[in-house]
């Protein structure tokens, strides 16, 4: 009696968490045998006799890691490329951008340090792809949808998942790929199991070091009816990135033979080489620097997570698991910065250099002190700290042997407050001085100055001859927003066994997502408190007290690539004591009447760049899977619904205020409220075939709609006019609830040939026509209703289309001997147009590749991998039509040596960006035209691990 009570009562509850919601991510605690047909959302076995007979596959080693993303890409019901953990608690790379940069098709950008961050697929950038954790989206800590890798510690990922076609019972929302995250389960290796590994890490170029631990355990009980799966990261390091670029970007000339640049941004005044006062023709579109920097960032980055799994298997018919994630990520960044603002104004420029086009040099020698050079000490903190968190429960029920049903429920919150917190400060020279500035072909031009009382620019700052009376207060912005992303989901998923008419299985399925982000913008530029303290009203940094500059930077290897003369030993100074001293200094008389009171220049709510949106989506889908002699494909629909409401604020510009050359101050009307809704439906339908040869050589065919979804920040109808403050007159609308989500017809054909064991040579072609393409309008010197001045206006527009076609390759191949290779090329094509003009798609790199040579047997491992990334267009028009920003190639190595001690030790060594290579960005790809220089340095990683 008590037994059938048991079952009736394990058999309601086994309905109640199925019916309660979708099933979002894999079928919770699948073997690892039939993970390969999961493809994070899933997919159940094709009947329960397979299921019930499937063995676990124990993934250890970079072979064993190899070999089951070779199974679950032949196994796979669309064109899919996969990797997996090398062993319980262990991930290939420390960074999960980082191991998913060797598959085919994928590039990745990097942030401080030289980490991963985000990710792009078939060359489409962030904004195209989606990410899911088991199937379940992740909420994100920036303004839009593209999700930051640096905020999950690679130890508690699995295995990943790069879906790059589409199936009906996949969620949608990715054009360029699907990447599922998934967490391991207890049943994987059923027993008990354990890991703890320490780790330390050194950069070579910085100097600086890092630790961490982390410890993973497993174990079933019960007659292998209860799992339980827990893991614990915790890191500490700390890393430095060198820099230099433009702050305030070029400056180029009007140019009446080109529309898209009639007005130009030359605020300081025509440059004009021959000083008539006149814009002759040879001066049209001179282009000529206007602020650039030079310096570190320090960041200390540490991430703590906790990860935890249940799963309890009371039958063979019921299966409830209930799962949960939590990290942190607090990596507080401080940027020691030399910053120039060389703008030209008549007067201030002499003996000037011109090379097709370009002003490559000039002295600056005008004894107005506003006109002269003022090297300035540029401080930038970034406060992020992030907590990302992931609960989910999910429960499988087998209704009948025919009909099995899977519900998910999960809730998944990022949270990042720096509203306020983070700074842009500048201190200003404010002694005479003669100075000459020469571009070259590096990042950084050369520098010189000689001031009036013999003091070298150079020299002085190496030799501590300046002191903080050589400097005045200038520009203080003080920032950052704070970001809650909150996403409630759900599905329920239904897999029914047909058997007739070539229809194995019907799958079919109901979702839904409510998504709510905000975002609030605390700083003080609306209200003038950035330059409270600039111009007239600078205080003599002397006059503070308080050691306002706290010590000099020479930082090891600083800058060693860099060919160029500048200073390469910079002062610098602590903000938070800077603002200390500044409230200090209340109540002193300040020019032009009354005191200094530091609250006048404290941060306060932004309502210009904050919003409020809100997101439900629901969609349903049928997906039949077939199958013949030597065939099996699958066709379906998916149907989805999506409801959107923004909010945002606006407020007009009253008047503007010149404090001084390139500093003004605008007064606004009171904000008021905009509420805009919007909603969109979509029909995507879907088809998979694959043929089979023979039982190695099989031929994939796929074919769908797709769309993603328009990021976040571009649905609300924010606007800002803060490049006022310094002189440039430009308008940004942020976006608006209308914009449409990019939709994509696209075609996939793979052949694959499996020609030995874990082993695979792969050609296919793909093709994305893509439209409502995201993109930026260009609006010069339109008048916003402010007198005395006209404005350039910029907004997100949905383009007209763009075409996407490329070809990818890839071998993978082990030898007996223990030897193997691993490689992969992407190229692709791409063009879009909006209206009659054809422009490069931003974010897409035309090629992409790696090489990967690698040595296991017995105990030892190792191997070393080269991804290679080519230059790509990062953003478009930024001087006028045809002048690109983009991002030059990178080659990034990295080599792994590791030895197993003993059953229960090994030990690791591992080397990252080997070549030391460096992230560049420029105009056109003109050296001349450097936009941006990003160094990490080579970095090395001792680890030891203990299993039981």
């Amino acid at each position: 009696m008590k037994t059938a009570c048991l079952h009736r009562n394990t058999l309601f509850f086994g309905i109640a968490l199925a019916l309660l919601g979708p099933h979002t991510g894999h079928a919770q605690g699948q073997s690892a045998g039939s993970e390969a047909g999961e493809q994070g959302q899933g997919r159940q076995a094709e009947d329960q006799d397979a299921l019930e007979t499937l063995d676990a596959v124990v993934v250890t080693g970079v072979r064993g890691s190899l070999a089951r993303s070779v199974d679950l890409k032949r196994d796979a019901g669309t064109v899919q490329d996969s990797i997996s953990a090398l062993e319980l608690g262990k991930f290939p790379d420390d960074n999960v951008a980082d191991s998913l940069s060797h598959i085919t098709g994928v590039a990745i950008s990097r942030t401080a340090g030289g980490e991963g961050q985000k990710v792009s697929v078939r060359g489409l950038g962030p904004e195209y792809t989606l990410t899911t954790f088991n199937g379940r989206i992740l909420a994100t800590d920036g303004a839009g949808r593209d999700f930051a890798y640096d905020v999950l510690p690679a130890d508690v990922i699995s295995g990943a998942d790069v879906i790059k076609g589409a199936q009906a019972a996949l969620t949608e929302g990715a054009v360029g790929g699907l990447i599922n995250l998934r967490s391991a389960s207890p049943f994987d290796q059923p027993g008990q199991h354990g890991i703890v590994r320490l780790e330390g890490d050194r950069n070579t170029m910085s100097e600086l070091d890092g630790k961490k631990f982390s410890a993973a355990y497993s174990n079933t009980f019960a007659g292998d009816t209860l799992g339980v799966l827990l893991g614990a990261v915790y890191g500490k390091r700390e890393d430095r990135t060198d820099i230099a670029g433009n702050d305030g970007g070029w400056t180029r000339n009007p140019d009446p033979n080109d529309p898209s640049w009639l007005w130009g941004n030359a605020w300081g005044g025509n440059i004009d080489p021959n000083g008539n006062g006149e814009l002759d023709p040879d001066e049209y579109g001179l282009i000529a620097p206007g602020q650039f920097r030079v310096g570190s960032i320090l960041e200390e980055k540490k991430r703590r997570a906790l990860s935890g799994k249940i799963e309890w298997r009371p039958s063979d018919n019921v299966r409830i698991v209930v799962d949960g994630l939590k990290t942190r990520l607090d990596s507080p960044q401080v940027g020691y910065q030399q910053s120039f603002y060389p703008l030209f104004a008549p007067g201030r420029w002499s003996d000037i250099a011109v090379q097709d086009g370009i002003v490559t040099g000039f002295t600056m020698d005008n004894p107005d002190p506003e006109l002269r050079l003022n090297p300035e000490l540029l401080n930038t903190t970034t406060h992020r700290v992030v907590d990302t968190d992931l609960y989910g429960v999910n429960g499988e029920w087998k209704v009948t042997p025919d009909l099995t049903l899977v519900g998910d429920l999960y809730r998944s919150t990022s949270r990042r407050y720096s509203g306020g917190q983070d700074t842009y400060v500048v201190l200003r020279m404010n002694q005479p001085n003669v100075a000459r500035i020469d571009l070259g072909d590096a990042a950084v031009p050369n520098v010189s100055a000689e001031f009036g009382d013999g003091r070298d620019l150079s020299e002085g700052l190496a030799n501590g001859q300046f002191t903080a009376s050589d400097f005045n207060t200038h520009y203080m912005e003080l920032l950052g927003d704070d970001i809650e992303d909150e996403i409630t989901g759900g599905s329920l998923d239904g897999d029914l066994f047909v058997g007739k008419f070539a229809i194995d299985h019907l799958r079919f399925g109901l979702a839904g997502t409510d998504r709510k982000k905000s975002r609030d913008l605390v700083n003080n530029t609306l209200n003038g408190g950035a330059d409270y303290y600039s111009g007239d009203y600078a205080i003599n940094v002397g006059a503070l007290g308080g050691d306002v500059l706290s010590h000099t930077l020479a930082l090891p290897n600083f800058m060693s690539g860099v060919g160029a003369n500048f200073p390469r030993t910079f002062l610098a100074f602590d903000v938070p004591n800077y603002l200390a001293q500044l409230r200090a200094y209340d109540q002193n008389p300040r020019p032009g009447g009354g005191v200094y009171d530091f609250s006048q220049a404290a941060p306060a709510w932004n309502p210009l760049e904050s919003y409020r949106v809100s997101e439900k989506t629901t969609a349903a889908y049928l997906q039949a899977n077939l199958s013949g002699e030597r065939w099996n494909g699958d066709i379906g629909v998916r149907l989805v619904k999506t409801r959107t409401t923004a909010e945002a604020w606006d407020a007009r510009i009253i008047s503007i205020t010149e404090n001084g050359p390139f500093n003004y101050t605008a007064r606004y009307a009171e904000p008021t409220p905009i509420q805009q809704e919007g909603d969109y439906t979509f029909v995507l339908p879907s088809a998979n075939f694959i043929w089979h040869f023979t039982d190695e050589l099989q031929l994939r065919l796929g074919a769908a709609k797709t769309m993603a979804r328009p990021p976040v920040d571009k649905l609300a109808p924010t606007n800002t006019t803060a490049s006022v403050s310094w002189g440039e007159f430009t308008q940004i609308y942020g976006g608006n609830v209308d914009l449409q989500p990019y939709s994509a017809r696209q075609g996939d054909a793979s052949l694959e040939w499996y020609f030995d064991e874990d082993s695979i040579l792969n050609v296919a072609v793909f093709y994305k026509r893509i439209e409502n393409q995201i993109t930026t309008s260009w609006e010069p010197g339109q008048d916003i209703g402010v007198p005395g001045y006209l404005f350039n206006v910029t907004r997100p527009i949905n383009g007209d289309y763009a075409k996407v076609r490329g070809i990818e390759a890839g071998l993978q191949h082990f030898w007996d001997n223990g030897f193997g290779v691993r490689a992969q090329y992407t190229r692709n094509w791409s063009r879009s147009w909006v209206g009659d003009e054809e422009r490069p798609l931003e974010g897409i790199a035309p090629a992409t590749y790696s090489l990967g040579l690698m040595y296991e047997k017995g105990p030892w491992s190792l191997g070393a991998t080269a991804d290679h990334t080519d230059g790509f267009v990062t953003a478009i028009n930024v001087l006028g039509e045809g002048y690109n920003e983009q991002a030059d190639a990178i080659t990034w190595l990295t080599a792994h040596l590791s030895y197993r001690i003993s059953d229960m030790f090994s030990v690791s060594l591992e080397g990252r960006n080997l070549l030391d290579d460096e992230q560049t960005y420029s105009i056109n790809g003109n050296p001349l035209l450097s936009q941006g220089y990003y160094r990490y340095g080579r970095s090395f990683n001792l680890g030891l691990s203990m299993r039981f």
